[in-house]
């Protein structure tokens, strides 16, 4: 039994399971979702508003919008800007003047008082605004 070392002979290895490469691609994974959610949200209202259901919703383009927030609690928010309303009076003149053909956004709490909702409206058309909607979440069919 000459060149008979004993134990083992012929090179073979252990398999091994490599983690860090697993924990790399989830992480990107990870990211990369959390980063889709967040963008798919895009309002400009201030959080926590819950907005009434339409059968009739569709989407919108946030670009060239100003979205005016109507809290609960009667507050007036211009984008995520809580104002009086004077501050809106005036931010309405600016925005005209900046914006003709601007649209205006009413982002209403399902709760909020219809005076309030309808006091931007008018204020909005007072300033010269034709294009103001009003936002809503569609509602599931069936309900």
């Amino acid at each position: 039994m000459a060149g008979s070392s004993g134990g083992n002979s012929g090179g073979k290895k252990k398999a091994r399971i490599e983690i860090i490469p697993l924990i790399d691609v989830v992480f990107f994974l990870l990211a990369t979702f959390v980063l889709f959610t967040l963008s798919l949200n895009k309002s400009n209202g201030v959080a926590g508003i819950n907005l009434p259901q339409s059968e009739t919703g569709a989407a919108r383009d946030p670009s060239g919008t100003v979205t005016i927030s109507v809290t609960e609690a009667g507050t007036i928010a211009w984008n995520k800007d809580f104002i009086s309303l004077a501050e809106f009076i005036e931010r309405l003149k600016a925005y005209k003047l900046s914006d003709p053909s601007g649209r205006i956004l009413i982002n209403g709490d399902e709760g909020a008082m219809f005076n309030s909702a309808l006091y931007v409206f008018d204020e909005a058309r007072k300033s010269g605004f034709e294009k103001i909607f009003i936002e809503t979440k569609v509602r599931a069919t069936g309900k």
